[in-house]
């Protein structure tokens, strides 16, 4: 087993692998991933570090290549997916530094390949977004730390890379979101196209814009304020990923998530060429042979 690690920059710092194992940047159809891949050993498990946004943060995340990223993954072993992201709370009770383990998405974006294949009629299941085994993991091992974590929420994922007007802000709290973010979409989807175990940690660092910041506090404090929070989170939720691997690799079981493809492939086969069957083999390969 091997599982992949989707986080921010410094992931590997944070988790103290920092210049261990080796680097990978593979080609994939879909181009090349966000940016090297590092494959190391953390608590006794195999596991694969990935940047989401690059060297130095410098993809928004529009810009992200999450096909690659996901398929790069695949193709290296990878079964498991814990990702990380920050995100703004969208409730009262889920105060910025805590942790959040969303059951649910709402997809705002608009801009982004959404799907693998291009070039045929795949349809997955989607009702639960998230691997209910894995999202169980992190529960568990966040019941071991010193952090509240939300068991549930809903995930609003935006375009971005600006911010939210209030008025939108407003219109998710109505639509029953929970956090706020940019990259759990179509990170999640893709994740379920591969057949790959994903869930997410979500990182709260403010109540985005629904609630009026503290009176007296200027924009630079403010800000400031949120920076802390995020390192605070970062902190917490790295630790909580740590612990949650041996877990992982001791609770790995069959679920939904292993066979996602079983009944999503709706084309023809006979008529699936022989190039696309080459091309996206790690994902199909076993639906799909060779021509005869």
């Amino acid at each position: 087993m091997r599982i992949g690690i989707i986080g921010g920059t410094g992931l590997g710092e944070a988790l103290g692998v920092f210049g261990t194992g080796e680097a990978v940047e593979p080609e994939t159809p879909f181009g090349k991933p966000s940016g090297r891949i590092t494959l190391t050993t953390l608590e006794g498990v195999d596991i694969a570090l990935l940047n989401r946004h690059g060297a130095g943060h410098l993809l928004n995340p529009t810009q992200v290549p999450y096909r690659a990223n996901l398929f790069a993954l695949k193709a290296l072993g990878v079964t498991h997916v814990l990702a990380s992201g920050a995100v703004g709370s969208l409730r009262e009770e889920i105060a910025p530094r805590h942790l959040v383990v969303p059951d649910q998405v709402i997809d705002r974006t608009h801009r982004r390949e959404g799907t693998f294949f291009d070039e045929l009629a795949v349809h997955v299941e989607l009702s639960s977004p998230f691997c209910a085994t894995l999202r169980q993991v992190l529960i568990d091992a966040g019941a071991h730390g010193g952090t509240r974590v939300h068991e549930r929420g809903t995930y609003v994922c935006m375009e971005g890379p600006a911010l939210s007007t209030r008025a939108e802000s407003l219109m998710h709290r109505a639509w029953g979101g929970d956090v706020i973010g940019m990259t759990a979409m179509p990170e999640a989807k893709l994740a379920r196209e591969a057949e790959l175990h994903y869930a997410l940690l979500a990182l709260p660092t403010d109540y985005d814009c629904w609630q009026a910041p503290p009176p007296g506090k200027d924009a630079g404090e403010l800000i400031r304020t949120i920076i802390a929070n995020m390192r605070a989170a970062t902190e917490s939720g790295l630790a909580l990923l740590k612990r949650a691997l041996p877990q992982v690799a001791a609770a790995a079981q069959t679920c939904r998530c292993d066979s996602a493809l079983a009944l999503g492939i709706w084309s023809d086969r006979a008529s699936i060429s022989q190039e696309t069957r080459e091309r996206l083999q790690p994902l199909v390969g076993r639906y799909l042979g060779r021509e005869s």
